[in-house]
């Protein structure tokens, strides 16, 4: 299957990688908002510009899509999959239905498959909420992401005018975590849950309180958590926030049997030395398993709810029973 990247950034750098391993795939194309001239990539890949995805769709497959969930994402994967089927990581919690209707109407419009909000959460986290839920419904879910750097939240302050660079670290509180699997389904608030850490690289003359402001006060990023913002230089972020680790934990705890005799508690786990390369990894799972589905007829909008495990998997439904039931 021919897979094409639009973005390449860190996470179309996990893209490549995945991809390149995999021995039923081939990458096409890198697309870049770029000069293309000005942009290195990993391995041999072609790298176009942009605006040539329209006259080059019809050799692509999937196109993964690497663009920021803030502003990148709402608009080019409904545009993008005009042109042939594509995968995201939009991972705006709050707006993933309304971004779900919009690239299901243009998919349809177009007989392609979208499939959006793919990666660890959402996507694994996902159905390890999904999974648990159906298997323990008397119970409570809790998510703990971190500690680690999301890059779509460093993204988001990115995106604030007078902002260099950033980096957003998640930090679970411990208490809030032991909380959860202790078996008691507390009740615990988002601010409860986790802080925010923010070290900001900002523009020589910038409002440092502007900044700090559209920070803390940023909805369905900032809003609602204890949120601290550090200023700090180029050469500090670049040698003591280089690295991109994350991890996290879905925990969920409830009762079995006539009157709820027996406590149970199921956890999911994830320890990541590199979150946008993992990440890459499952989109490119998920693209193996997006070209299956159009194949088999297919159009529209789907999340990883949608598809059947066995289609993210290179390996048959025989070698599958044999080696992972």
């Amino acid at each position: 299957m021919k897979i094409a990247i639009a973005g390449y950034g860190n996470l179309g750098r996990g893209v490549e990688a995945a991809v390149t391993n995999a021995n039923d795939m081939e990458l096409v194309g890198i697309f870049t908002r770029r000069d293309p001239t000005t942009v290195t990539v990993a391995t041999d890949t072609p790298v176009f510009a942009w605006n040539e995805l329209g006259e080059r769709a019809a050799n692509i497959d999937v196109i993964v899509i690497c663009g920021g969930s803030a502003t990148d994402l709402p608009n080019q994967t409904p545009e993008l999959a005009r042109l042939t089927c594509v995968v995201d990581s939009f991972d705006t919690h709050a707006n993933i239905p309304q971004h779900f209707a919009n690239v299901d109407a243009v998919a349809k419009e177009a007989g392609t498959l979208g499939v959006i909000s793919c990666g660890w959460d959402p996507g694994l986290f996902s159905l390890a909420r999904l999974y648990a839920s159906a298997a323990l419904p008397n119970g409570a879910d809790y998510t703990f992401w971190g500690r680690g750097v999301s890059q779509g939240h460093s993204d988001a302050i990115r995106r604030i005018p007078g902002v260099v660079d950033a980096r957003q670290y998640t930090v679970p509180v411990e208490a809030a975590v032991e909380a959860a699997r202790s078996g008691n389904n507390p009740e615990l608030t988002t601010r409860e849950k986790h802080t925010r850490e923010c070290f900001v690289v900002a523009e020589e003359g910038a409002d440092l309180a502007v900044i700090e402001q559209a920070i803390v006060t940023m909805p369905n990023y900032f809003a609602d958590y204890d949120t601290t913002v550090t200023f700090i230089s180029q050469e500090e972020l670049d040698a003591n926030h280089k690295g991109l680790p994350h991890g996290g934990t879905v925990i969920r705890s409830g009762h079995t049997g006539l009157n709820d005799e027996f406590a149970d508690t199921v956890e999911f786990s994830l320890t990541l030395d590199s979150n946008p390369y993992f990440t890459g990894s499952v989109l490119a799972s998920v693209a193996r398993a997006a070209h299956r589905m159009h194949a088999n007829g297919e159009v529209g909008a789907r999340t990883m709810f949608d598809i059947p495990p066995a289609l993210l998997s290179p390996l048959s439904a025989e070698e599958l029973r044999a080696h992972l039931m």
